[in-house]
């Protein structure tokens, strides 16, 4: 299938539409579920869409090896490449590696000075410039401060560069909001542009939005993950 048409049948499409025509760069979403749902799934499948259209992933890592997460990238472009009829599947998938980026970091080590010394040295050396970056493992919004999600977001919006992040929810003893939201997140309601939560039911994942920038009526269309192919789809 040819590249064009292939990214318009994507899914992701009909999630851009739902979150206000996409997350905008500067901007921070936060996706929320139970630990194992398919977080890293999710929002590796939005990394992957926007590699194939030519666009700069830097994804994160304060908890995974460079092997594992690359090894959840091919995973996953391989399942989106027969799902969508790929074309050029040998030549995408390099071209997607050549795109993106992964840094990993000591979790106690880990700075916004490290950060934004590590991007400035790809850009120098390579020129990557990053489109899209996805911080897995950090912030722990438990533990964070302001500060620091007003760090994080001003250097996204340096780059010019969409911002996900990702936190866990739990079956009891947390504390929630009225949408569902863990009040050590909504705490930070104020620097988050979209939030979305993964929901097991039955034999799929339903993908709520909690928050769609500042509009408070959010499109209810039917989406959800496939907890199979960690791929994104909608009825």
């Amino acid at each position: 299938m040819p590249l064009n048409k292939m990214i318009q049948r994507s899914p992701v499409r009909i999630f851009e539409k739902v979150i206000g025509r996409g997350l905008g760069n500067g901007n921070l979403g936060v996706v929320l579920s139970r630990r194992g749902v398919g977080k890293t799934g999710f929002l590796i499948g939005l990394a992957v869409d926007n590699l194939l259209q030519g666009k700069k992933v830097l994804y994160i890592s304060t908890k995974e090896s460079v092997d594992h997460i690359s090894a959840f990238f091919e995973q996953i472009f391989l399942s989106m490449s027969k799902n969508l009829e790929m074309d050029n599947v040998l030549q995408r998938q390099l071209e997607m590696e050549r795109n993106r980026q992964i840094l990993v970091y000591n979790r106690k080590l880990f700075s916004l000075e490290k950060l934004e010394q590590s991007v400035a040295f790809l850009k120098e050396t390579t020129g990557f410039e990053p489109d899209m970056v996805i911080l897995d493992g950090t912030p722990r919004f438990e533990s964070t401060e302001e500060w620091e999600i007003e760090g994080v977001k001003k250097l996204a919006a340096g780059w010019g560069a969409e911002l996900w992040a990702s936190s866990n929810t739990h079956r009891e003893g947390q504390e929630m909001d009225d949408r569902g939201v863990p009040m050590t997140v909504a705490h930070f309601e104020n620097h988050l542009n979209v939030i979305v939560a993964l929901c097991p039911e039955n034999e799929h994942i339903k993908v709520n939005t909690l928050k769609e920038h500042n509009n408070e009526e959010i499109a209810q269309v039917s989406l959800e993950l496939d907890p199979r192919t960690m791929l994104l789809r909608w009825r």
